[in-house]
């Protein structure tokens, strides 16, 4: 009971800070919409449809939404490197619950931040011409948690090591940045380099945005759906499902956590 509560408490001071600070809403939307406005708006004509019903605004607008909540739970991290900075994070671990309480509540308290701002890109699915119903959007709460959690623990995992912001920072950038440039987000990947496929291929980040791409644009005419399909990754040949992308999804987030405890729980 008192791990539960820990990992309560962690969870609920991670989202009393959002609340206090609410410009941190307006700057993990105002990004990615600026992405889907200049690239979405700006190529829309250019590049035109990728297959019937899917224009690259459509293509994008999912890569968008993963973005941001991949972006805000892997930030999450920045909690723990502020805290060792201002000595908050001693009187943590010297508190009563184990370093895994600790751990699950900053991945779960950063996971919960993701989902909400993930929702809020959410609401402009109709500015790219997209027709959602309740169940689309009621299976894809547990994928953006799963997503958010898997990142979220990759986030904390580089936070535990690191002594100050700054560095935490330059990490995040060279690190995030090309997760998110390679996962297909913002192109179709059935048609790469081999090079590129195969870095795209071995990128967790891959397997988090295809599920959400697929839900979103489950009910768009397409021509086809089979492997060479814009919006279904293909795998050896193999055509996956949101199943088994989320299911990779959840390996990786396991095994991040795992990393995640081990890590806090080393000496300072």
């Amino acid at each position: 009971m008192a791990e539960l509560r820990g990992i309560y408490i962690i969870w609920y001071r991670e989202l009393l800070r959002l609340y206090r600070n609410k410009t941190r809403i307006f700057g993990a939307i105002a990004f990615p919409l600026l992405f889907l406005l200049v690239f979405g708006g700006g190529l829309s004509r250019t590049i035109g449809s990728l297959q019937p019903g899917v224009n690259y605004a459509k293509f994008m607008f999912p890569g968008v939404i993963g973005q941001a909540v991949l972006m805000t739970a892997f930030m999450s991290g920045v909690s723990i490197v502020w805290d060792r900075e201002f000595g908050f994070l001693k009187e943590v671990l010297v508190a009563p619950v184990s370093r895994s309480a600790v751990v699950l509540g900053k991945i779960l308290g950063g996971a919960s931040i993701a989902m909400f701002q993930g929702l809020l890109v959410l609401a402009f699915y109709p500015v790219v011409g997209l027709n959602l119903n309740a169940i689309q959007i009621f299976k894809l709460l547990p994928l953006m948690l799963l997503v958010a959690c898997a990142l979220g623990s990759l986030g904390i995992l580089i936070a535990s090591r690191m002594k100050s912001m700054e560095s935490f920072q330059i990490v995040m950038q060279t690190t995030i940045f090309p997760m998110i440039f390679l996962s297909g987000a913002f192109f179709p990947v059935g048609n790469l380099p081999s090079w590129l496929n195969a870095l795209v291929k071995i990128n967790p980040v891959t397997y988090a945005i295809a599920p959400i791409r697929q839900l979103l644009l489950s009910r768009v005419e397409i021509a086809s759906a089979s492997s060479g399909s814009t919006i279904t990754l293909s795998l050896y040949g193999h055509p996956m499902s949101i199943g088994e992308e989320a299911a990779i999804v959840f390996g990786f987030g396991i095994v991040m956590t795992g990393l995640s405890i081990w890590a806090f729980s080393l000496p300072e």
